[in-house]
């Protein structure tokens, strides 16, 4: 299923200054010319390894068609002689081709040019905004003061039998958990999205296919067995088409996947400790398209799948905004990335909800994930991936942007269908 490559290492030799500003645009600390060196060495060696296999082989059809006895027994002894010095290089290759996937695990994929400079998220920029935040007479409550009021959810048990960020969702907040998920399916499966219920217990090579190992490594949970909890549906899904040849004619293929999700969130210490914003085990319904091996094509499509999460934000009446990742927020096979922030009345900002992502051929080159065109030529597809709906997350801002001063909340429209009423009114 993996292949070490993500970029070509051909594209990498001829493309070296394009390389190394995509690292510098990401913030990434990779030295182009430190696997290129390791390349070198690689071909080099691999050369002596392949010119004595083959002289090994020629070595075997004398042996076998001599009818000489004493030339075959001088024979044998260059073949013995021959065989030694090919495992010592053999041996030498080893840690050299070991340093050489190692360095093109690394290699950033080359950002979009419309992608802004930046360090970090601080840096994203705004590129449009729907809704009007909404103007309370009266202190607009937190998202735990909601959940607690209403008896939504209880952290205190949560935390007592998951450890730090648990949560239990019940009663209402349960039933408005299966309500979004209801409501998400439908309004996917309308705009010819196939659903899928996928793992998230991955094994290691998935991650590596899809580009979150080795870097996200202290964000992963990882099993006894040496597999690992998923911290998104596309991870799995991608895998799903892992050592396919698609036809042109299937594509582009779009899928809605399902799963439970994990994240350590090692590098938020101190972080969202309280309520749904952060927690450690959460479900999410993804956007996974894979299409042909275009850049107008991945753009169009980016724009599309991104316009299908600000359509389904706008169904659910929640205001708003999309921001274009600067390079310094992207990850090392994003060519470009959106985020969609929705406004949290109590926290008075904006904050993360969605990531819209496309990444020409950086993924489905690992996971050989190929289509055949009109000419019958075999090419790597292209991917994007968009977040539908994270839950319990999304919970927030539905909650805090539909409260009213009594402490009730109104259910948006779209989704009273699913829910069953209007309102969610403490029963305690």
């Amino acid at each position: 299923m993996y292949n070490n490559t993500m970029l070509d290492i051909k594209f990498i030799r001829e493309n070296k200054e394009l390389i190394a500003e995509a690292a510098r645009k990401k913030r990434v600390n990779f030295k182009v010319d430190e696997l290129i060196a390791a390349d070198d060495e690689r071909k080099a060696l691999l050369k002596i390894v392949e010119d004595k296999r083959a002289e090994q082989n020629k070595k075997g059809e004398q042996i076998a068609n001599s009818r000489d006895s004493s030339r075959r027994i001088s024979l044998s002894e260059e073949m013995r002689a021959l065989k030694a010095g090919l495992h010592e290089d053999e041996e030498r290759l080893k840690p050299v081709m070991q340093k050489w996937q190692l360095l093109m695990l690394q290699v950033p994929n080359v950002p979009d040019i419309s992608v802004p400079e930046g360090e970090s998220d601080a840096d994203n920029k705004e590129v449009r905004v729907f809704g009007e935040k909404p103007k309370f007479s009266f202190e607009p409550k937190s998202q735990i003061e909601l959940l607690k009021g209403n008896d939504l959810a209880d952290f205190e048990r949560g935390a007592s039998v998951a450890g730090f960020r648990g949560y239990f969702l019940k009663k209402d907040g349960a039933l408005l958990s299966f309500s979004l998920w209801r409501f998400v399916a439908d309004f996917f499966s309308k705009k010819g999205f196939s659903l899928m219920i996928a793992p998230s217990l991955v094994r290691r090579e998935t991650l590596l296919g899809t580009g979150y190992l080795p870097q996200g490594e202290d964000d992963l949970y990882k099993t006894q067995d040496g597999d690992y909890l998923a911290g998104t549906a596309e991870v799995p899904t991608m895998s799903y088409f892992a050592d396919s040849t698609l036809s042109e004619k299937e594509l582009p293929k779009k899928i809605l996947a399902f799963s439970p999700c994990f994240r350590r969130e090692a590098g938020s210490h101190g972080k969202d400790t309280k309520g749904l914003m952060r927690v450690h085990e959460f479900f999410k319904c993804e956007q996974v398209v894979l299409c042909e091996a275009s850049h107008e094509t991945s753009v169009r499509l980016h724009e599309e799948i991104t316009a299908n999460s600000e359509e389904l934000m706008q169904s659910l009446e929640i205001p708003h905004r999309v921001v274009a990742n600067c390079g310094g927020d992207l990850g090392l096979g994003q060519v470009k990335k959106y985020d969609i922030e929705a406004w949290i009345p109590s926290e008075n900002k904006y904050r993360e909800t969605h990531s819209s992502s496309y990444f020409h051929d950086f993924q489905t080159r690992r996971l050989n994930i190929r289509y055949k065109d009109s000419e019958g030529k075999v090419k790597f597809a292209h991917s994007l991936n968009n977040t539908a709906l994270a839950t319990p997350r999304i919970l927030i801002p539905l909650l805090e942007n539909n409260q009213r001063e009594d402490g009730s909340i109104a259910i948006p429209k779209v989704l009273v269908p699913y829910f069953g009423k209007e309102e969610i009114r403490s029963m305690l």
